[in-house]
């Protein structure tokens, strides 16, 4: 990752990245640019190092920034119509630290609307494309930040994963992706999916730049009190000695070429790491329990926008009443409604002890596995989707199979664990892989550096 100094100026690096930014427009990668703001600030960092004064250690780096953030620069849409004008009045915690060490944001990155969903279809403004197949999709819902990034137009983007959110669209175009353990890093100033699961996490192109960005934004917000005070930069070395594999992943669900990709890294890891099979079995259920409880935060969460308060409001209502149904009704995309009614039938009365108690019992169950499943080894290895990125279109009709491609990342969000999308090559077709590294929680720090070995 350059950083500006005396030879790289960072007026320069950010008009590259713009310039890139605009060469890429038809892939519909950004929701907006801030171009303006990003010169401006390009310029002070700049006149700091011609004077000789201290800059950050990501001084005039450009950054993209998923459209979930709050800042002040530009609106915060979380690609939905009815925060399509709503300008953020704060800033949010981890903008604010990548900010105070140089990083300039160039633009907001088109996302699945309010992060509802795993191809960036869902988005207000339109699709993304991927980076290595122009009719296939980004992923989602961070799909225009993994773009960015994987097309060399920043060298880091920001990003929410709430089910898989960084790591699918990071598989699908090739690059690293990591969702930290949940609490590393302050979501205070992030417009909010489900609460309990929302982890801030980042895309580049190597693990050493995202352990850099982690040692700069992780840490206790008294804004957000579920954050962890700073592990990260006090983690101890660990030695690896075994790494897990969970056998009830490997079933001919899975593409053949992520099947094989996984058999290639863990015949290259054999040579120095025993290799263990974990049994599982209550992962199977992840994905429901996922699909209750998720949805049931998302109904709590989306409350807040009601036509009143901020953001869109209808026109031509003669009610109260028609405000709110008119302004929720013209303003949520369908996936936002699907996942608000999912949300309010299994919070409702006669439904909630035998959908939501449940699902929250059973997710005790799956964070208790992944318990004793550290006690065999010290990282597992699983795919990080079932299949490469699919094409434009192809499962928007069908919700279920687009829910089932992200069988494989939720478990961690229900257990709070960290993960890493790792590029594992190409299928014939130039499509990109990837496999997912797991660790223990507040092992972030170790299973970065371990990432390295599985280049």
């Amino acid at each position: 990752m350059q950083i500006a100094d005396k030879t790289h100026s960072a007026v320069n690096m950010i008009k590259t990245a713009l310039e890139r930014a605009k060469k890429y427009a038809r892939y519909h990668i950004f929701t907006s640019l801030n171009e303006e703001a990003a010169l401006k600030k390009a310029e002070e960092i700049d006149r700091k190092i011609k004077n000789g004064e201290s800059v950050g250690h990501l001084a005039g780096v450009p950054y993209a920034c998923k459209d979930n953030f709050l800042s002040p620069e530009g609106n915060t849409t979380a690609s939905s119509k009815i925060l399509e004008s709503f300008a953020s009045p704060i800033t949010s915690t981890a903008v604010k630290k990548l900010e105070q060490e140089g990083a300039i944001m160039i633009g907001r990155t088109n996302m699945d609307s309010f992060a509802h969903g795993s191809s960036t279809e869902n988005s207000y403004f339109g699709p993304t494309h991927n980076a290595k197949d122009f009719d296939r999709v980004a992923g989602g819902s961070s799909g225009g930040s993994a773009v960015a990034v994987s097309l060399d137009i920043v060298p880091f983007a920001t990003g929410t994963d709430t089910g898989g959110s960084i790591r699918q669209p990071a598989s699908f175009n090739g690059i690293y992706g990591f969702k930290p353990t949940y609490g590393t890093i302050s979501r205070y100033g992030v417009v909010a999916m489900a609460s309990s699961t929302d982890c801030v996490g980042f895309f580049a192109k190597t693990p050493d730049d995202i352990n850099l960005l982690m040692e700069i934004s992780n840490g206790q917000d008294s804004y957000d009190l579920t954050t962890l005070p700073d592990y990260y930069n006090n983690t101890e070395e660990k030695t690896t000695k075994k790494i897990g594999v969970i056998k009830d992943f490997d079933n001919d669900k899975v593409a053949p070429e992520i099947r094989t990709a996984m058999k290639t890294k863990l015949s290259q890891l054999s040579k120095k790491y025993e290799i263990v099979e974990l049994d599982m079995p209550t992962l199977k259920y992840a994905l429901a329990v996922y699909y209750i409880v998720v949805p049931a935060e998302i109904s709590s969460n989306l409350s807040r926008h009601d036509g009143i308060r901020y953001g869109f409001r209808a026109d031509d209502c003669h009610s109260l009443d028609d405000v709110y149904r008119q302004s929720r009704s013209l303003g949520f995309m369908p996936e936002n409604k699907r996942r608000i009614m999912i949300g309010n039938f299994v919070l409702s009365s006669g439904f909630y002890d035998a959908y939501y108690l449940k699902a929250e019992k059973v997710r005790t169950l799956i964070i208790q596995e992944y318990e004793k499943a550290f006690k065999q080894c010290d990282y597992i290895l699983t795919p990080v989707s079932p299949n490469p990125a699919f094409r434009l279109g192809e499962k928007t009709d069908d919700p279920v199979s687009m829910y089932l491609e992200d069988i494989m990342s939720v478990p961690l969000n229900l257990a709070g664990l960290p993960g890493l999308a790792i590029p594992a090559g190409e299928t014939k077709d130039g499509l990109s892989l990837g496999l997912q590294l797991i660790g223990p929680r507040r092992s972030d720090k170790n299973l970065l550096e371990f990432s390295k070995e599985l280049e």
